[in-house]
């Protein structure tokens, strides 16, 4: 048996930025936006949705560095 591609918490990860991305551009479509603007709306979210749910969804075992409030 192969090895997973992915692990279960990155494509957890990609998918929820993935999605994130297909919402913007709908939204800005359903706001009467040119479609590329759509596009670019969508891939921008994209960008920055992935590193918010990376960090927003924490590894196994990982603790706060110092500088992070604990929870």
């Amino acid at each position: 048996m192969q090895p997973a591609l992915l692990s279960t918490r990155a494509a957890l990860v990609l998918l929820i930025g993935v999605l994130t991305g297909v919402g913007a551009g709908v939204l800005a479509a359903a706001g009467g936006t040119h479609p590329a603007r759509c596009a670019l709306y969508g891939v921008g979210a994209f960008g920055v949705g992935v590193p918010f749910v990376n960090r927003l969804v924490a590894g196994p075992g990982r603790e706060p560095a110092e500088d992070e409030p604990a929870s």
